[in-house]
């Protein structure tokens, strides 16, 4: 068989998967966000507008003028926000608990791996509605500071931008942590010894050695926890309310019971362009360091 034939054959099956269960639909949520919505919802599959586009900025007045709105900018600013505490928040927890994870014995790191991974055994629901017990006022966190005996009136931190946070928190930490712990494992331990030779303290090792041979991992983890994170829709929905509406509740509000599909269409395009401008300049910035070497 011939090089080229062999390759097409082997690639053959996850170009077909990725083209049914990818390709396609966004080929369909393309198609459907020049569409015009419907009488009663919908669309009307054989009228194309541009509306659902202008909609992302722009509304209509009572004499059908279009006025400057920035309520959806707001929100995906509130997005982008929330993902990025989210990701600073994951890194400063997640990047020690890697870093100890990583110099442990080889039976205990099996260990420790497996227990990061014991979240996902849990469906998202149910972590959410724990967190929802633990915040909500009187419940366990509330609980806990009277029993500490500590002053100030209840917290009251459900159905806040801060709620969101710790849940998102919690939900993307995972992905934090096994990028940077493959990243740490990876390292040779001789450069550490090197450099402890060499005069340099446990600050400068961290600095000079462990984090520049740990950055794809944290690029990776970055990546990992902040794009998902930016259309985060359970954990808004469940501690945040409508206080701290995110982009994956406004589209899907928009699918759901505004039924304005080309909206919601659009605006899963406007998140998706978000999202590779984000991978495309991760992907120049390394191609440049890589140069610089």
């Amino acid at each position: 068989m011939k090089p080229a034939l062999r390759r097409a054959v082997l690639l053959g099956p996850a170009t077909l998967w990725i083209g049914l269960f990818l390709v396609l639909p966004l080929t369909l949520m393309a198609y459907v966000s020049t569409l015009e919505r419907g009488p009663s919802g919908g669309v009307l599959w054989d009228r194309h507008s541009a509306d659902a586009y202008l909609q992302f900025l722009f509304e209509r007045d009572l004499m059908d003028r279009l006025v400057l709105n920035t309520d959806y900018l707001h929100i995906f600013a509130r997005s982008i926000l929330l993902a990025g505490v989210t990701t600073l928040l994951t890194l400063a927890v997640g990047f020690p608990t890697a870093l100890w994870m990583a110099f442990q014995s080889e039976r205990l790191r099996l260990v420790l791996v497996f227990v990061v991974t014991v979240p996902f055994w849990t469906n998202i629901l149910v972590r959410n509605y724990a967190w929802m017990l633990i915040l909500r006022t009187g419940g366990t966190l509330d609980w806990l500071l009277t029993a500490l005996h500590l002053p100030g009136p209840p917290l009251e931190i459900l159905y806040t931008p801060w709620a969101t946070g710790i849940g998102l928190t919690y939900s993307f930490l995972p992905y934090m942590i096994l990028p940077i712990f493959v990243s740490l494992e990876k390292i040779d331990r001789r450069l550490i010894e090197a450099a402890y030779d060499l005069g340099a303290d446990r600050w400068r090792v961290l600095a000079r050695v462990i984090l520049p041979l740990t950055a794809p991992g944290l690029a990776g983890g970055a990546i990992l926890v902040f794009i998902p994170g930016l259309g985060a829709f359970i954990s808004p929905e469940l501690l945040g309310g409508a206080k701290s509406m995110m982009i994956g509740g406004l589209i899907q509000q928009q699918f759901g019971q505004s039924r304005n599909w080309p909206f919601g269409a659009a605006l899963a395009f406007v998140l998706l362009a978000m999202v590779l401008l984000a991978l495309w300049a991760h992907a120049l910035r390394y191609r440049r360091e890589r140069a610089d070497e």
